[in-house]
Formats: structure tokens, C-alpha cells, sequence
């Protein structure tokens, strides 16, 4: 016969559950050094006070912010020529590489140029192939792709690919195992269903790049915002493809990019990280180069965020914006308002209606800020997918980050800042390219209902 509790027994059970899942919140998050947002901190917190048996294991499978990570060792300085830009300082300073040489960047005009150039680097490679995504579709695009590294792979060239856990699901499930049966190697990014406990299936690793022939001087990095799918570049059948932004090059920026991809390598294999690579030479620093920029749970700190609000700060002329999903972080819309408000022309392009309906509705209440402080709201027809922040004539910022707390906050990013004034350039005619099929946005009051119901998605949303 099963014992009944009294009321008294089952409110004194509820109330030590809750005080031992707030404890184990406020433990793990300072032992693990997770440094929320307040507004996701106390979303957390009300979450357990109100549902503690749904909330403590939501929060042990997905409340992990940041990895845990040694104590901070002393950077070793880096020693850059003067003048030093504020944007390499700033990214150096955040325990970035400093910015290198590269060569032969080719800023891909749509689709159909995204597509010949990997495929171009995909065929070019003698010696090694390495490909980070988030998703490698299960469609003609995905196994067009599959296929080349298989062959590849038969004919003597090392080829690992590794693809996020998740994505791998949203992709169908692209049949990787005949790329282990072809001799290479493939890896899934934190599988979202292996180990939930250890708190990183929230954890997602949305870089993508392509590396073949690292560590020689033929060298060459596909990278940007694409996914390995046919809506990224062809297009799915009657339907016109998705825009979007990407890019390669060659040169020594590229063993940056090989330098990351390791590291997540190692991860995805449980094996130790890789040790760092070597410093840079004084003489190998170009401040009209580029430099990689990692933003993720393996960094200490949050690196493309900080850098956007000090960029917002110190530009004095011009920030373009291009972005699928914008619902900023509060620091950092007040940062792009007051750029707008001292007299900075702020461009934000986005698409009309994204493939995210929670993420168009929840971005109203930040683009209604920006607009009556002063910027430009931009709305593409079509799914506009390109990532890209220009600053003035000294920098450019193109990969794979959204501006939403998910990319700011939880994802794996990359980005590669570009300073350069003549190539910088070259990324602000692709915006404005885009741009020209825009349509401006027109702010509008909200009702009440709309207002409370946007303001709530802005609450209880904090991990989208």
C-alpha cells in the first residue's frame, strides 16, 4: 500500500526541493563561472521557485553558459606596431590573435559563386580537408558535397568533417558513415542526446569553414554564414535560394582558422586541447590584415559582443548591420541608439519575415528603439541569411554570429574582422547591394496586448 502525505509533509517536500535546486543553480553558476545577463538570471530563478521539478533538470541539461576553465593565465603581451587601431587592440586584448597577411579574398556574389568556390576548395586539396558546419543537409546540395569528400578521402587526402549534434538532426541526417567507409573521419559536435546531464546540450557549434591544405603555402579557407544546404546556395526546387554571405581566401590568416578547428576537434573526441599554437612574430603582425575571432563557452570572455559595443561607441561616421535575427542585448541596443543619436549613420538590414516566427515577433520592441533614436531599419524581401557588422572605413566583421543572445551568448561563433580600408569596402558593396531591394521599416505603436506579449517573449526567451 503506497504511504499518503499529508498537505503539511508535501509543502515541507516542495519547499526543500526548490531550496536545494535554487542552491545547486547558485553553486554550479559560481563554480562554473557562467556570469549570466540578469534578465536571464532571474528568468532561471522563477523558473525553479515556480516549477522546480520541471526547472532543475531543464537547468542541468541546458543552463551551461560558458565550459569550465582554468584559472586565467598571464596573456603573454603582444607587441603591435604603431598606430595601433582601437579595433586590433580591442581584439587582441580580448585573447585574440593578432591580425596576419592573407591573399586572393574573394567575397562570393551570391549562390552560385558560394558553390563554385567551395567546391573549387573542396577539388584543390592535396594534402588535408577539414569542414566545420552547423548542418550538412540530407538534400542534392548536402550529398553533392558528401560525395567530393568521399572522393577525397579514397584518394589519399585527409579529410575530417564535423557537424554540430544537433544541426545534424535538423539536416536529416545526412549519411556521414559513408564518408568513415571512405576513409575519413567525421565527428558530431555535442550529439544532443549523449550525456544531458554534463549540462552542454544547449551548447551549439554554428562555425562553419572549410580548410584545405593547412600548414602549406598553398593554404585556403572557405568560411561565412552558408550551411552545407540547398537553400544556402541553389535554392530548393521553385523556390529562389536564400542570401547570404560567405567568402575565402588564402594566406597566413588561414593557420588561424586551422588553430580553431583543432581545438574543436579535440573536444568533439574527448581527447586534451591541443596546445596553443605558437605566437605570432613581431614581423608576421599586418594591421591591414584580418584576424580570427572566436566567441563561445571556450572563451573566457564574451569576444564578439564586447567588441560590438565598443565598436558602437567609437565609430564616428557608419555601422552597417546585416543579420537574420536581431533581439540585442540591452547594453548593446543602447550602444547602437546612441551612435545613432551623436550623428553615426546605423544601417540594419534584415529580412521581412525570417524562417524564425518567434524571433521576428520578439525583435519588434529593439527595432522600434533603434528606429525613433534615430537608425535605419532595412527590410529584404526574401530570406536574408548574411551576417556582416561594417564600422567606418576600418572594419568589417563577416562570419557566422547572429546578433541575438543565442550567437552573442551560447553558440560557438566565428567571425573574421577584416581592416583593410579597400577590402572593408569591398564587404560594405555587398550590403549595399542588398540593401537596394529593401524596403524601410516604419515603427508603429504597439497595443497593449502586442506589448505584453512581446515584452514576455523577451523574458522567457532568454536562451533562444
Amino acid at each position: 500500500m503506497i504511504p499518503v502525505l499529508s498537505l503539511g509533509t508535501w509543502v515541507s517536500l516542495h519547499g526543500l526541493i526548490t531550496i536545494l535546486a535554487l542552491l545547486l543553480y547558485t553553486v554550479t553558476s559560481h563554480v562554473m563561472r557562467q556570469r549570466r545577463h540578469p534578465s536571464a538570471a532571474i528568468a532561471w530563478i522563477l523558473f525553479i521557485l515556480l516549477i522546480p521539478y520541471i526547472a532543475l533538470p531543464a537547468y542541468l541539461m541546458f543552463g551551461s553558459r560558458k565550459l569550465q576553465r582554468p584559472a586565467r593565465l598571464a596573456r603573454l603581451p603582444v607587441a603591435l606596431p604603431a598606430p595601433q587601431p582601437w579595433a586590433v587592440q580591442t581584439v587582441v586584448a580580448l585573447d585574440q590573435p593578432p591580425p596576419v597577411a592573407y591573399t586572393a579574398l574573394a567575397v562570393h556574389a551570391d549562390g552560385a559563386a558560394a558553390r563554385a568556390a567551395l567546391l573549387e576548395t573542396i577539388a584543390g586539396a592535396r594534402r588535408s580537408l577539414d569542414v566545420a558546419t552547423f548542418i550538412l543537409a540530407g538534400d542534392a546540395f548536402g550529398d553533392a558535397v558528401l560525395e567530393r569528400l568521399c572522393a577525397k578521402a579514397r584518394d589519399g587526402v585527409r579529410v575530417r568533417l564535423m557537424v554540430d549534434g544537433l544541426g545534424n538532426l535538423m539536416g536529416r541526417r545526412a549519411a556521414l558513415r559513408r564518408l568513415a567507409e571512405a576513409g575519413g573521419e567525421r565527428r558530431l559536435f555535442v550529439p544532443p542526446f549523449r550525456s544531458p546531464l554534463k549540462g552542454r546540450t544547449n551548447l551549439r557549434n554554428h562555425r562553419k569553414l572549410t580548410i584545405a591544405d593547412a600548414g602549406t603555402a598553398a593554404a585556403r579557407l572557405w568560411c561565412g554564414g552558408r550551411n552545407l544546404a540547398q537553400e544556402y546556395f541553389d535554392g530548393a526546387p521553385g523556390t529562389v535560394p536564400w542570401r547570404d554571405l560567405s567568402f575565402d581566401l588564402c594566406g597566413p590568416l588561414v593557420a588561424q582558422a586551422e588553430a580553431l578547428f583543432e581545438s574543436d576537434w579535440a573536444f568533439t573526441g574527448r581527447v586534451p586541447r591541443p596546445p596553443a599554437p605558437p605566437a605570432v612574430p613581431p614581423e608576421a603582425i599586418d594591421l591591414d590584415g584580418a584576424q580570427l575571432i572566436a566567441s563561445g563557452p571556450d572563451q573566457r570572455d564574451d569576444t564578439l559582443y564586447a567588441l560590438l559595443v565598443t565598436a558602437a561607441y567609437r565609430a564616428t561616421q557608419r555601422i552597417l548591420l546585416a543579420t537574420p535575427y536581431f533581439v540585442p542585448e540591452a547594453a548593446l541596443l543602447t550602444a547602437l541608439c546612441m551612435a545613432a543619436r551623436r550623428g553615426v549613420a546605423v544601417d540594419l538590414l534584415l529580412p521581412s519575415r525570417s524562417n524564425h516566427r518567434l524571433s521576428d515577433f520578439a525583435r519588434n520592441r529593439a527595432l522600434r528603439t533603434l528606429a525613433l533614436a534615430g537608425g535605419r531599419v532595412w527590410l529584404a524581401p526574401g530570406m536574408l541569411h548574411g551576417k556582416l557588422v561594417v564600422v567606418d572605413d576600418m572594419l568589417a566583421l563577416a562570419g557566422s554570429a547572429n546578433l541575438d543572445a543565442r550567437s552573442l551568448f551560447l553558440n560557438y561563433e566565428l567571425m573574421v574582422a577584416f581592416h583593410a580600408s579597400a577590402d572593408v569596402q569591398r564587404f560594405a558593396a555587398w550590403f549595399e547591394q542588398e540593401r537596394a531591394a529593401a524596403s524601410p521599416y516604419r515603427a508603429q505603436r504597439p497595443g497593449l496586448v502586442r506589448d505584453i506579449a512581446e515584452g514576455t517573449l523577451l523574458w522567457v526567451g532568454f536562451q533562444l
